[in-house]
C-alpha cells in the first residue's frame, strides 16, 4: 500500500496535538463559553484555552483589582457546575465577599496565605496537579521560564486552568503561559435611576497569545456575564509589536 502521508500532514497533526496539550480544544470537543466574543476568536480554533496557564500583569493597585475582577468572572464560568478553586498569595489582596458579585461563592474558594512569595509558585504547581479542582489562582511578582514550564507541565496532566497574577513585575521575561493579559479599570456608566457606580468595566489587553493574535477590547460584567463594548484586533505585525 502506498503511503500518501506528506510532511505537511505530519506537521499539521503535530500542531493539532500541541494545541490540545496547551488547552486549545477544537469546537467539536467540550468547550467552555466565557461570553468573551470577539476575544475568543483570536485564539487557535477560536476557543478560549482552558487546562492551561494564563498570565496577568498588574503594575499598580488598580490593575491588581481589575485583574482580580476579570479573573473572578472567568472563575464564575469554570465553577458554574461546581468544583473548588484554590487562591494562593503572600499578601491576600482579594476581598472574598466581593467575589459574590461575580457569581463566585467564597466558600468554594480555598485561600492559601503564605509568608514567603517564593513558596507561592511551589504551592501553585502542587495545586495545579490536583485533577478535581476547577481552577488555581496564584499571586506573585517574578516567575522564571523554568518555573512557568513546571506549571504548564502540571496542567497538561490535570487539565486544571491556572491564572497567575504578577504584581509589579520587574522582569517581563518570556514564560510558558498560553496567554499574557493586562487588565486595567475603565470608568463605568451610572445606571438610570440607580445610586452609586455602574457595572465593572475594563480595558482588556491580550499582550501575547501562543499561535494567536493580540488585541485590545473594552468589556463589562453585568447580568452574570461578560459583555463586549468595543475593541480591535491588530491586523499588522507593527501594530502587534506596539501592544507586545
Amino acid at each position: 500500500m502506498t503511503n500518501n502521508i506528506t510532511k505537511k500532514d505530519i506537521l499539521h497533526q503535530l500542531q493539532k496535538d500541541i494545541f490540545l496539550l496547551q488547552g486549545f480544544r477544537p469546537r467539536s470537543a467540550a468547550t467552555v463559553d466565557f461570553s468573551l466574543e470577539p476575544i475568543t476568536a483570536v485564539f487557535p480554533n477560536a476557543v478560549f484555552p482552558t487546562g492551561t496557564v494564563h498570565e496577568f500583569l498588574a503594575f499598580n493597585t488598580q490593575g491588581a483589582a481589575a485583574s482580580g475582577g476579570f479573573i473572578a468572572g472567568l472563575l464564575a464560568v469554570l465553577m458554574r457546575s461546581g468544583g473548588v478553586c484554590v487562591w494562593i498569595s503572600s499578601t491576600m489582596k482579594p476581598y472574598p465577599p466581593a467575589l459574590k458579585s461575580f457569581g463566585v461563592e467564597p466558600d468554594q474558594v480555598i485561600f492559601v496565605l503564605l509568608k514567603k512569595e517564593r513558596d507561592v509558585l511551589w504551592c501553585m504547581e502542587e495545586a495545579l496537579k490536583q485533577e478535581g479542582l476547577a481552577a488555581v489562582v496564584g499571586e506573585t511578582q517574578e516567575v522564571s521560564l523554568i518555573a512557568s514550564r513546571r506549571l504548564q507541565l502540571a496542567v497538561e496532566k490535570s487539565h486544571v486552568t491556572g491564572f497567575m497574577v504578577r504584581h509589579n513585575p520587574r522582569n517581563l521575561n518570556t514564560t510558558a503561559s498560553a496567554a499574557r493579559w493586562k487588565i486595567t479599570p475603565l470608568a463605568s456608566e451610572s445606571i438610570a435611576g440607580m445610586p452609586g457606580p455602574g457595572f465593572p468595566r475594563w480595558t482588556v489587553e491580550l499582550l501575547r497569545v501562543r499561535n494567536g493574535v493580540p488585541g485590545i477590547w473594552q468589556m463589562e460584567w453585568s447580568g452574570g456575564r461578560f459583555h463586549y463594548l468595543s475593541g480591535e484586533t491588530p491586523s499588522s505585525e507593527n501594530e502587534r509589536k506596539k501592544i507586545g
